[in-house]
């Protein structure tokens, strides 16, 4: 083991044991830290206390700013007047250079290195050896710690792994606020700066409020080991803890933990035995760290190193990894904190790198003012429930569960996918206003309410909402529906650890009938698959293109023990009223055949036994694949209603996966072919008689939705929030003149712009708000 120069307990050199000296300049940092002084004083005296213990002739240190600026907060050795006054730009000089690439530099001869820049007011010019590295939190870097001699000597890899540790003390002071009042007025330091991160919307709406982070990070409070032998040993125990529990999920061949689970699994397990991680845990504590501060030093070098990778795989595997640090902190230290409804506050603004529907449902709904998620997507199951909720949600935000602190300010835009960590107060101004000019425009579409929704020259036009749980049924009443065009009854599915049994369908069931209180509920039977992979179900397969997969109808007809269960849950649920069965993702004609023998079995064997039956029972369809679109007479003749699943219909036929943010906005809804189509299902209805309805992202969206009432689509199923803009916009539409004014550019294969185009001016023209 080598050797390096530090101080000896008394002050003159000495040539010891590296972990010794470590140990040794921790101790007096631990005793500075302990003792009752101002900010400026402890940091002089830690400053001055590592150039001592290192022999070193300089010893500063350069905290980051809100404003990208590195000013220098402490040093011993350089001109004291500098203190404050000297500042650095990001990438400028090498404090900035280390600052910027967040690694460390170790020069014999500083200033032959491109980077270096002479501040003529810090008389630094006399020194030639410097050894600086980043102070890091989270992987965030938060400033430079520097040490410099005149002497060309090259600092050892000792030296180095010392500075790195108790720059993470000092980013602790920074982190706790300890720094903030020796900052000029007006100027903040770097962890408190705003930070905007551009995601992508995925369920309308804004929200201001606090940052609950969904997996708390584990904060550390026990820096500095009295006893490294204990210390070590608690490390290993934690980790043989934690190898023997991956390796118990891996051994127990659950299906939850079959194929990209088990790949994460097999990651986790690659970390967790990795001999290179194993050591820098431990050389961390020998320099005298506790085992969970020396874990916390380890990923926050490994983050900060691999925070400006691109490579999604690397990506991915950094998650891992964090991951997997996170489980072992939780192993280290016990008792950690829940959220609870008393641990939330009032506006909390969830924050997360991917959570579970089921984990969302676990928070008040009522302290929820938002979700910010790494991943996710539009059909992600936790997305489907948020909107349901009515929860506004951004995703694609990555790093901000790194950047982010529980308490922080955030704003999350659900209409452009924007997040404002820490907002500027002009930001948060501009925010609060939309909020307050949104809350109007609610309430005037509550005044709306309970007025019919009629066209001004007298077409009626049905306005539905869509709902899948048991948060949803208050707003039936609420946003004023005519009733609920879907009922997603794979909700219920996708939130449960397992299959529900079938009591349970029945009683969501009759709870759904009951909140909506005589109106009509259309329930589509189980939408599982693709997408919607459950991961209790066993016989789901792998599939390279899931959307055009083993799913939905093609499922059900194949595991007719699912839909059978379903089926007499809702016929029992239904007893004495009406019930609307929508089978969904029907692609031939004799799946309706099948599905109804299907159906009317579960009928008779109910009958048989004495169970009370619906009055009536009406069987429809979803017409969500283009196929259809060829044998629509024989659509209508089929079935006693059809409801149009516009997001599959649109994304089939454009052979463009609406998941997918390269293509998903590549076509417009509005195209004349889109709407042709829509418009030949319309006159089929109309032929048969058959009614018809569209439920997707289009029909809440006032512009599309006059559109679709002027093709003849009069009955529309939308989130509950959205029937209020569509109202409004339908209560002072002349339906036939703005028929008329389409016409032509439907029949004559204009651009969607040109349609949406007309739409928008004659809106202007009429005062209608889109």
């Amino acid at each position: 083991m080598s050797a390096n120069r530090f101080a000896g307990p008394d002050g003159p050199p000495a040539t010891r044991d590296k972990d010794a000296g470590s140990r040794v300049l921790l101790k007096r940092i631990r005793e500075i830290m302990a003792e009752p002084m101002a900010p400026q004083q402890r940091l002089d005296r830690i400053v001055a206390q590592i150039a001592q213990s290192m022999v070193a002739e300089v010893c500063s240190v350069y905290a980051l700013r809100a404003d990208g600026v590195l000013e220098l907060y402490a040093t011993v050795g350089l001109n004291p007047k500098a203190v404050h006054q000297s500042q650095l730009r990001l990438g400028q000089g090498l404090v900035g250079t280390i600052a910027a690439s967040s690694r460390p530099l170790n020069l014999a001869e500083a200033q032959k290195h491109p980077a270096f820049e002479y501040l003529p007011e810090t008389g630094e010019e006399l020194y030639n050896s410097f050894l600086g590295v980043p102070i890091l939190r989270a992987g965030r870097t938060l400033g430079v710690l520097v040490v410099q001699n005149e002497a060309h000597r090259a600092y050892g890899d000792d030296e180095g792994e010392a500075m790195e540790t108790v720059a993470m003390v000092i980013g602790e002071m920074i982190a706790t606020g300890d720094l903030r009042s020796l900052s000029s007025a007006g100027v903040e330091l770097d962890l408190a700066k705003p930070v905007t991160h551009h995601g992508q919307p995925l369920s309308e709406g804004i929200g201001l409020g606090h940052v609950v982070l969904h997996e708390p990070r584990v904060v550390v409070t026990a820096m500095f080991n009295d006893d490294t032998q204990a210390e070590l040993e608690r490390l290993a125990a934690a980790l043989s803890s934690l190898r023997l529990t991956i390796d118990d999920m891996l051994s127990r061949g659950d299906v939850a933990f079959e194929g990209e689970h088990r790949d994460v699994l097999e990651t986790y397990r690659m970390f967790a035995h990795d001999k290179g991680w194993v050591q820098r845990m431990e050389e961390a504590i020998r320099n005298g760290l506790t085992a969970e501060a020396g874990v916390e030093k380890v990923q926050s070098d490994m983050r900060a190193r691999l925070s400006t990778v691109t490579d999604p795989y690397l990506r991915e595997r950094m998650s891992d990894f964090d991951d997997l640090a996170n489980r072992l902190l939780r192993q280290l230290i016990s008792g950690e904190p829940s959220h609870g409804a008393k641990s939330l506050p009032e506006d909390a603004i969830i924050v997360a790198r991917h959570m579970g529907a089921a984990e969302l449902l676990d928070y008040p709904r009522e302290r929820l003012r938002g979700l910010v998620l790494e991943e996710g997507a539009p059909t992600s199951h936790v997305v489907i429930v948020a909107r349901a909720m009515n929860i506004p949600v951004a995703g694609g935000a990555k790093g901000v569960v790194a950047m982010s602190d529980s308490g922080d300010a955030i704003i999350v835009d659900g209409l452009s996918g924007h997040v404002h960590l820490r907002p500027q107060p002009d930001v948060e101004a501009a925010y609060a206003e939309k909020v307050r000019f949104r809350a109007r425009r609610q309430e005037e579409y509550r005044t709306l309410r309970d007025r019919p929704s009629v066209t001004a020259d007298g077409h009626p036009v049905s306005l539905l909402m869509n709902a899948g749980l048991l948060v949803d049924l208050p707003q039936v009443e609420q946003s004023g529906a005519a009733g609920i065009g879907l009922f997603r009854t794979e909700l219920q599915f996708m939130i449960a650890a397992t299959f529900p049994r079938a009591e349970a369908q029945e009683r969501l069931y009759r709870s759904v009938l009951d909140a909506a209180a005589g109106r009509p509920v259309t329930f589509r039977t189980l939408d599982i698959g693709g997408d919607k992979v459950l991961p209790y179900f066993r016989n789901a397969p792998d599939e390279e293109n899931p959307a055009l997969g083993w799913r939905a109808m093609r499922l059900a007809l194949d595991r007719p023990g699912l839909l059978r269960t379903q089926v007499r849950a809702l016929l029992k649920a239904a007893s004495g009223r009406e019930l609307r069965l929508m089978l969904p993702m029907v692609t031939e004609l004799h799946e309706i055949d099948q599905a109804r023998a299907l159906i009317m079995r579960e009928v008779k064997h109910l009958s048989r036994f004495g169970h009370g039956l619906p009055l009536t029972l009406r069987i429809g369809a979803m017409l969500e694949v283009p196929s259809l679109l060829f044998d629509l007479d024989g659509l209508m003749e089929k079935v006693d209603f059809v409801s149009i699943g516009s997001n599959d219909l649109f994304q089939f036929m454009y052979a463009a996966d609406r998941g997918n943010s390269r293509v998903a906005d590549r076509f417009e809804t509005l195209s004349p072919t889109f709407l042709r189509a829509l418009k030949s299902i319309a006159d089929a209805a109309a032929r048969h008689e058959t009614p018809l309805t569209l439920c997707g992202e289009i029909a809440g969206r006032p512009l599309e939705a006059l559109a679709l009432a002027a093709l003849g689509i009069t009955t529309l199923s939308m989130s509950p929030a959205a029937i209020g803009p569509v109202k409004a916009a339908i209560l002072k539409t002349d339906m036939a003149a703005l028929r008329a004014a389409i016409a032509d550019p439907l029949e004559n294969g204009s651009t969607g712009a040109d349609i949406r185009d007309i739409i928008r001016e004659y809106a202007e023209a009429h005062a209608i708000a889109l």
